[in-house]
C-alpha cells in the first residue's frame, strides 16, 4: 500500500505540474498576443493623432499665453523654407478667420514659439496650429512623416513685464541660434515687418 500511494502521489505530482506549466504557457501566449495586437493599433494609427493629445487646462479662452512646442524627437522638419512658410501661412489663415489673436512668433527648425490669446481654449487653437498643419503638410508637401511632438508647453501671460519679456525672447530666438544677424532678417518671425499680427492685449495694462 505504501508503494502504491507513493506512485499514485508520483503521478499526481507530475499531472499538477504539466497543468501549471499549460497555465503559465497560454497565460504567456495571452500576454504576447495582446502586446502584438496593441503594437499593431499603434502602427496603424494615422500619424499625428496623437500628436494632439493634451492634458485638460479648463476654461483657458480669456488670457494670453506663451507657447513652445517641438517636432517629433526634436527633428528639423521645419528647417526648409517650404515647410516654415506653409507653417507661417496656416497661424495667419486661422487668425484671419477670428480663431485666436495672434501676437508674436518664431519659427524654428525644431520648434516654435507663438504669443497668443484664445478666443475659444487654448487646446483648441492648439489643434488648429498643430493639425492644420500636418493636414496641409500632407496633402500640399505630400510629407508623410510624424511632425509634432505630443502636447506643447503654455504659460500664463499675468503682466506687462512678461509679456515684454516673452516678446524679446521670441524676436532673439533666431538670433540666439546663429540664423540672423538680427530679429528684423529672420522671415519666418514676427519682428519681419509683413505679416498682420495683433495688438498686445489691452488687459495687460500696455500699449500695442
Amino acid at each position: 500500500m505504501v508503494r502504491a500511494h507513493s506512485f499514485f502521489s508520483a503521478i499526481l505530482a507530475e499531472f499538477q505540474i504539466g497543468k501549471l506549466q499549460k497555465v503559465l504557457a497560454f497565460g504567456w501566449r495571452s500576454a504576447f498576443g495582446a502586446a502584438i495586437e496593441l503594437a499593431n493599433r499603434q502602427r496603424l494609427q494615422p500619424l499625428g493623432v496623437h500628436s494632439m493629445a493634451a492634458p485638460r487646462r479648463g476654461n483657458t479662452g480669456n488670457g494670453c499665453y506663451f507657447i513652445t512646442a517641438s517636432t517629433f524627437q526634436k527633428r528639423n522638419i521645419l528647417q526648409s523654407h517650404r515647410m516654415a512658410s506653409l507653417f507661417v501661412d496656416v497661424m495667419l489663415h486661422y487668425r484671419k478667420h477670428e480663431k485666436y489673436l495672434l501676437h508674436e512668433f518664431v519659427v524654428m527648425p525644431d520648434h516654435f514659439h507663438l504669443l497668443i490669446s484664445p478666443l475659444e481654449t487654448l487646446e483648441r487653437t492648439m489643434q488648429l496650429i498643430k493639425g492644420g498643419f500636418s493636414y496641409r503638410a500632407r496633402k500640399e508637401l505630400a510629407f508623410a512623416y510624424e511632425i509634432w511632438q505630443p502636447s506643447y508647453y503654455d504659460r500664463r501671460v499675468r503682466n506687462a513685464d512678461e509679456y515684454f519679456a516673452f516678446r524679446e525672447y521670441i524676436r532673439q530666438n533666431a538670433v540666439k541660434q546663429g540664423l540672423a544677424a538680427g530679429p528684423e532678417q529672420y522671415p519666418y518671425c514676427s519682428a519681419t515687418p509683413g505679416p498682420l499680427l495683433d495688438p498686445a492685449p489691452e488687459r495687460l495694462g500696455l500699449a500695442a
